[in-house]
Formats: C-alpha cells, structure tokens, sequence
C-alpha cells in the first residue's frame, strides 16, 4: 500500500471515526465502544448534511477537523508516544512547538480525505477481553464501503473527562508508530530542533500544495 492511500485511509478513518457534531451526553460514563459508535453516526450525518465540506472547502473541512478531533484526542500523549524518548529530554517548549506542528500536520495531511467519505459506516466490534476497571482498551472497527472491509482499531484511555483515543491502526499500521520511525530519524540527524523545523516546513509546504 503507497503513502498516498494509507494517508487517505487513515485521514477518512481518523475524520469519520473522531468527529463528535453532537455535545457529550455522561461523557465520563460513556463506554469507549459506545462513544466510538456514536461519534460514527453522528460525523456520518453531519458529512452528508455539509455542502461545503462534500464540494472539498478546504477552509471549512480544516476548521471542522480542528474543532472536533482534537476534544476526542489525548493528544499530549500521541505526540509524546510518537516522539518517544526523546519527548523527556525536550525542553517544555520545544514539546509545546512538537504539539503544534504535529497537530497542524495531521490536519493538513488528513482533512483532505474527509470529502472522500460517501455511504461508508462502522460496524464495531464488541469489547474483547475488557474489565469494568480497564483503564485502557482497544476498540476494533470495520469501514464498511463499496470496496474491501478497512480494519480500523482505535487504543483508547480513561481519563477523568471520559475516554479519549491516543493511537489508530488502519490496516496493520498504527500511526504513532509510524510517525515514531519518522521522528527517531529527524532527531538523530538534527535534534528536537531540527525536527520541529522539519514539520514546519511540512506544514508550509502543504499549504501550498493547497493553494496551488
């Protein structure tokens, strides 16, 4: 599988399984399956009623991204897990400019793949192996569309605001580890440093990509 159709898998998957359109109802008590469920539904119908987003507004598609992922995301950890141990020797600055840089990739480089999700729904698979008292789980889903099913698993965490995704596995490849190999290369080359620069000028680029 290229780069280009894991990026428009993972982007569709992330987009249509994270975006929450309706508030939190007992968010706390909410089972991750269940929110999983949920957040389908709702981001499903939501796609279908956006004009803008179907005709590929891309101003539109980055704020909706930007306001309705990031709540359903630990993302502290996912950039902690995806820098590694290198996060513990950055300074507290330089892991705030690792967050925003790594948060403005993952939209750039996603959101596109939100006008790709058409008649897609989740089918989620039941709970396997999970405690009442789990503090973290992984919840395993199917992308149900006109091709092959996608296998799409989210690892999830209880928190005191209720649960939150900090990984994604699209087909076999979880996206932490994925970034993490990237990341480990930039830093051994040029430091925390360079890689910030690195994903800034990623960043850049793909807003020109856009425009153009």
């Amino acid at each position: 599988m290229n780069r280009r159709t894991l990026s428009l898998l993972v982007g569709a998957s992330l987009s249509l399984a994270l975006l929450a359109a309706a508030p939190f109802v007992s968010a706390a008590d909410e089972a991750p399956d269940a929110l999983i469920k949920r957040i389908s539904v709702d981001v499903l119908d939501n796609i279908k009623a956006d004009k803008a987003v179907q005709g590929g507004d891309m101003s539109r598609v980055i704020s909706l991204v930007d306001t309705k992922i990031m709540p359903n995301v630990d993302f502290t950890r996912m950039t902690a897990s995806a820098v590694g141990r290198n996060w513990r020797q950055a300074t507290p600055d330089q892991q705030k400019r690792l967050q925003e840089e790594f948060k403005t990739l993952l939209i750039r480089t996603y959101s596109g793949a939100l006008v790709q999700v058409k008649e897609q729904i989740i089918n989620v698979k039941p709970l396997r192996g999970a405690a009442p008292a789990d503090t973290e789980v992984v919840v395993r889903t199917e992308v149900l569309g006109s091709g092959d099913p996608v296998q799409l698993d989210y690892r999830m965490e209880k928190t005191a605001t209720g649960w939150k995704i900090y990984d994604l596995n699209v087909l076999g490849v979880w996206l932490v580890e994925t970034y993490r190999t990237q990341f480990a290369q930039e830093i051994n080359a040029k430091g925390v440093d360079g890689l910030i620069a690195s994903l800034a000028q990623r960043n850049k680029s793909n807003v020109a990509s856009k425009k153009s």
